[in-house]
């Protein structure tokens, strides 16, 4: 069942200036480029003739037309079957599609005024629809007795799969509330909708606020000539002459910390990005999410259950918070020995370097990386030029997907794009047939959101004869006018994480959109990303994409080690930030609906204290008030889902050693069986069936070097 109004994947979500952005009312008679399919290939947005006034008036004909689709589908005097129900409402609501898929695209990635007022006005309006969908009573009962009579009507296993969730996902929207809680459901959902879109534009213009900004470069000593550069660039870009700035990333830590050398420099950063959201100004969110907390234990209760958490998890791989929290509680006590181990070591070297003063988490990064290079001669700026940005796309992640799946890519050039830095290419099957569009968004902007995400423009469906028309959208630092795009290796890594979406997006191969590609679990759609990171170190893709920007030089074969052995350097702090942030967003959604309106920053205090880990040394890697993924971006509940999917991808790569790594046939299994799924069957059945049983935590644990015996 699609949701419109949510945001894309981490992850997160997004909105459009396209190339023609004019913000001019549009003329009464100008047809809205929304209101038939694009007639670009695969059905690609029409960037060129989108203007930012069309969103608004697309989404009202759209929901209309949507509207009537539904009652005629409701009202259909015919018996109900698969096709005139079930494949009907997969088959209607074409235009609210294509407008909302383009409008959550770019809403994120390249905002303006016009779209975050269409945003603010469409949020309500969406929720709304959506609940006019899914409490409509007469509907409700086709379904419903489809349902009941589901094991003979002849259904192949994706249509009862689809069927089944369509009934699940009716009945937690509330098909079977009274009237009374259907009417309560429909005004908790409109401001639940209208508190995530504050949420969002209030962080978006909080982390732009909070950019650190200095007027002596020497404050910025320690950082690469091309970065200081491009801070002097994103000062004149806002009107700042003489005057250097850093943006934001939307974690705690920021990357420049780990090389600053001015220890006051790195607490001015730091406290930029730890209190951002907290100003107690127009664009503070504590008061949001303070709110946005007890309405959704309030909807939770609406429907008999306990919290927020267990209302959201019912249909994870998890489960329950129980199940999630049990998991997080595993991993705590090696994270801790790991934790006191790393902070006595950086509070000697600051000793031994000559500081009297004790280890504060501005100067964790700086220190762990100066120790990092002393264990294993390993220098960040030695490594970052062996990854232009360019040739780890093309010679890195496409060349793996290459070797493992067989498919190729062509960089296309004649279609329109929403921002001039964003490219495309075409992807090509493993017989040379059309698999589908990719979009790369990989620059930093002031009007993106942090972070890094994939989502859909189009897609998959065989019953509505799509193909996916998928984007990869990131942060990474854009370079000063000719300058090479060097990024770290960290950035690189993100890269194949997100390509790892794609693939998941790129292979689906479903007739119905309610199952396709990443329509999956929280805690099971970060599989198949996190299992692609480990590509980026396999010594064959390395070794292909590694090369020197100004000489073409492989990357030595000694520095490729030091990379390597230094992969699970410092994962007391690195694994430590996340498990806190999962549990921090676990606890706030397992409030109960008769508990008092919390105070942000007690509540994250008592919940931090009581963790067992060192989070004052190791913060959590969001804070409450700037936490994205659980207040906005579709995740509440739902962080640790990118630890349990670790745990997954770890013992699928555990599976890959031991059948001979990167190999055609290994891809090809992996893409049968995981890949091209979709949501056709139970997570923890697709899973046993690749990996031979049930998920074990060892292998993370080793990969991580928390555990002997790692990688």
């Amino acid at each position: 069942m699609r949701r419109y109004g949510t945001l894309p994947l981490l992850s997160a979500a997004t909105l459009l200036t396209g190339l023609n952005t004019a913000t001019a009312a549009p003329s009464a008679a100008r047809t809205s480029p929304f209101a038939t399919e694009s007639t670009l290939p695969y059905h690609a947005p029409r960037f060129d003739l989108i203007r930012d006034t069309d969103y608004l008036p697309a989404f009202e004909q759209a929901m209309k037309e949507h509207d009537a689709e539904i009652r005629r589908i409701a009202d259909n005097p015919a018996a109900p079957d698969f096709d005139n129900t079930i494949g009907a409402l997969e088959k209607s609501g074409r235009m609210l599609d294509r407008v909302s898929e383009t409008f959550f695209g770019v809403v994120s990635a390249n905002t303006s005024p016009e779209l975050d007022r269409t945003q603010e006005k469409v949020a309500p309006q969406l929720s709304a629809h959506q609940d006019s969908l899914y409490l409509n009573g007469k509907l409700f009962e086709r379904i419903r007795t489809l349902y009941e009579h589901r094991d003979t009507l002849g259904l192949n296993p994706e249509q009862k799969q689809v069927l089944d969730l369509y009934h699940q996902d009716f009945v937690h929207a509330g098909a079977q509330l009274s009237a009374d809680g259907q009417k309560t459901l429909r005004s908790l959902n409109t401001k639940i909708a209208s508190l995530e879109t504050a949420f969002s534009q209030k962080l978006l213009a909080a982390a732009k606020e909070a950019a650190l900004v200095t007027d002596s470069a020497d404050k910025l000593r320690g950082l690469e000539k091309e970065q200081i550069d491009a801070a002097a660039k994103a000062a004149k870009e806002r009107g700042l002459n003489h005057s250097w700035l850093l943006p934001l990333q939307n974690t705690t830590q920021q990357p420049a910390l780990g090389a600053l050398e001015d220890r006051s420099t790195r607490e001015a950063l730091f406290r930029q990005s730890w209190l951002r959201a907290e100003n107690g100004g127009k664009n503070d969110t504590r008061a949001l999410i303070e709110e946005l907390a007890q309405l959704r234990a309030q909807k939770a209760a609406l429907f008999g259950y306990k919290n927020y958490a267990a209302y959201v998890l019912y249909d994870q791989m998890a489960k329950t918070p129980e199940q999630a929290t049990g998991f997080i509680k595993k991993l705590i006590p090696a994270t801790a020995v790991n934790q006191k181990r790393e902070a006595a070591d950086l509070q000697k070297l600051i000793k031994d370097s000559g500081g009297n003063f004790a280890l504060r988490p501005w100067d964790w990064s700086f220190y762990a990386d100066r120790l990092k290079k002393q264990r294993y001669n390993l220098d960040a700026a030695q490594v970052r030029p062996y990854f232009e940005l360019n040739t780890v796309l093309q010679d890195g992640v496409f060349y793996a997907a290459t070797q493992l799946y067989g498919i190729t890519f062509r960089k296309r050039t004649d279609i329109p794009v929403y921002q001039p830095d964003v490219m495309v290419y075409e992807v090509f099957d493993k017989d040379g047939s059309p698999l589908g569009l990719m979009y790369f968004d990989y620059f930093a902007r002031d009007n993106k959101n942090g972070g890094a995400w994939m989502s859909n423009f189009v897609g998959q469906s065989k019953a509505l004869g799509t193909k996916p028309v998928i984007y990869n959208v990131a942060n990474l630092p854009k370079p000063a006018a000719g300058q090479p795009a060097l990024i770290s290796f960290d950035d690189v890594t993100t890269m194949f994480h997100e390509f790892g979406h794609a693939l998941h997006g790129l292979f689906a191969n479903q007739d119905w959109p309610a199952v396709s590609g990443t329509n999956v679990a929280r805690d099971f759609v970060e599989f198949p990303s996190q299992f692609n990171e480990h590509w980026a170190l396999d010594p064959k893709v390395l070794a292909h994409y590694a090369r020197h920007y100004k000489t073409g030089a492989p990357v030595p074969q000694e520095l490729a080690e030091k990379i390597r052995k230094s992969a699970t350097f410092n994962q007391g702090y690195a694994l430590g930030e996340i498990v806190a942030a999962a549990q921090l967003d676990l606890d706030w959604h397992m409030l109960t609906a008769d508990q008092p309106r919390q105070k942000t920053d007690e509540f994250e205090k008592a919940a931090l204290s009581r963790m067992g880990l060192d989070t004052d040394d190791v913060p959590p890697r969001y804070r409450s008030s700037y936490f994205l993924h659980i207040w906005s971006n579709g995740y509440p509940a739902g962080y640790y889902a990118y630890l349990w999917t670790e745990m997954l991808d770890d013992d699928a790569w555990s599976w890959f050693r031991q059948h001979g790594g990167l190999t055609r046939e290994n891809g090809q299994r992996f893409r049968d069986m995981i890949l091209s799924r979709g949501h056709t069957e139970d997570y923890a059945t697709m899973f046993r069936a690749f990996y031979g049983k049930d998920p074990d935590i060892d292998p993370m644990l080793r990969h991580r070097g928390l555990l002997p015996g790692g990688d």
